[in-house]
């Protein structure tokens, strides 16, 4: 254990790799749902994917264009790339006519141009509504960036028009021109968007069955509650325990389809005034209403996907996440290097956590070069500082020099 001066927490080299395993696992989320072998050209339209544009191939002045992870690597070593995160429903354009006489490393044989793929401003290094790079090394203010699941785009969270809300990492946000475009979503915000707006039953018979179940529940306190029914012969319920007033919805012979729930909810009269962007709650795709009128309104809004759960960037990245602890597990289970750190004493611990923060150190020095030249780290330049870290070991062997308990 390595204990630091005054009331700061005692931290072992155990729990720094772990912080960084975390971060790690968060990062390679985004590619680990990605072939980074193989171009994804032949599956056609991919439902997501981590995305790249190239500077060096398409800059400004040209069309945009997208690449995928493989060809990033393949057949864009050394270009100046902008990381585009994932993009929906992207087919990938390497070696397209959009690149001039340059050939795909990995596929060849691909159609002139990708009619169906989108582009914005981010293809070129542009995000949010003041159309700036990120980073921005003109920017003084430290801002995150929140990505809007219906564009795509990245928006600093002071230009989104509405507070950011706790735990954001966690919840899906549709910024206020998209709104814009798809009015309807403005009315579920009413309702579901966080934090939620007060919601008027719909339905105030559905209230006096619930009500009346709590009062028949607290009066029979030996009986079990999940075995709490409502009275048979009340006329409020059916044999099936169905409000009168979800019957009112639905013919007898059970033929219609239910009253849309775009519909019901704008009946009750409650209205989201605010401007700005919209942060929604975990699963709230599942609550939008798939009648066919609004599948159609969907279609024509250019926003069907959001009945799609796959298309979720957590669903990806989930899908991410277990391809790598299915690989891991087929490379022979636990980490190796954490079980043999469990069995060192606090001395070998304590050097050891000294060598690891400063290659740590120096190998984020070294990355931030390449970050500040827009270039790809390649396997080579990996290999180069990994060999000038064995020669500045060998010669602090050769002077002396240890650390100190």
């Amino acid at each position: 254990m390595a204990a630091n001066e005054g009331d700061e927490a005692t931290v072992s080299l155990v729990d720094v790799l772990e912080e960084d395993e975390e971060l790690e696992n968060e990062a390679s989320a985004v590619l680990a749902g990605s072939d980074s072998e193989k171009c994804s050209y032949p599956e056609g339209y991919v439902n997501r994917q981590a995305l790249y544009a190239c500077n060096t191939c398409t800059p400004k002045e040209e069309e945009p264009a997208g690449v995928c992870l493989a060809c990033s690597y393949k057949c864009h070593e050394g270009h100046e790339l902008f990381e585009l995160y994932t993009k929906r429903n992207f087919r990938c354009d390497c070696g397209n006519s959009k690149f001039g006489e340059m050939e795909c490393k990995l596929y060849t044989d691909k159609d002139q141009l990708n009619t169906e793929n989108k582009y914005s401003h981010n293809f070129f290094g542009l995000y949010c509504t003041c159309n700036r790079p990120y980073p921005d090394p003109d920017d003084p203010v430290e801002d995150e960036m929140i990505q809007c699941v219906v564009c795509e785009d990245w928006l600093h969270g002071r230009h989104l028009g509405c507070p950011v809300p706790e735990s954001v990492e966690l919840q899906e946000m549709v910024c206020e021109s998209c709104l814009r475009k798809t009015p309807f979503l403005r009315t579920y915000a009413t309702h579901l968007a966080v934090p939620a707006a007060t919601k008027a039953s719909p339905c105030k018979a559905d209230e006096d069955v619930k009500k009346q179940g709590l009062h028949e529940h607290s009066a029979n306190t030996t009986e079990d509650a999940s075995t709490s029914l409502p009275n048979p012969g009340d006329e409020k319920v059916k044999a099936n325990g169905t409000s009168s007033c979800k019957r009112k919805h639905q013919e007898t012979e059970g033929d219609l389809p239910p009253e849309c729930r775009l519909k019901e909810l704008k009946d009750t009269g409650a209205e989201r005034v605010e401007s700005g962007a919209v942060f929604w709650p975990s699963a709230w795709r599942t609550k939008l209403c798939s009648c066919v009128n609004c599948k159609n309104s969907y279609s024509q809004a250019g926003v069907s996907f959001l009945l799609d759960e796959a298309d979720t960037v957590l669903a990806y990245e989930n899908k991410g996440k277990t391809t790598e602890q299915e690989q891991a597990g087929a490379a022979g289970g636990g980490d190796p290097l954490m079980s043999a750190l469990n069995t060192l004493g606090r001395v070998q611990q304590l050097e050891i956590i000294h060598g690891y923060n400063d290659m740590k150190t120096e190998l984020k020095e070294f990355l931030q070069r390449f970050a500040a030249e827009g270039k790809v780290v390649t396997p080579e330049d990996i290999r180069h500082f990994f060999e000038q870290q064995q020669s500045r070991k060998r010669q602090r062997a050769d002077t002396g020099q240890y650390y100190c308990s």
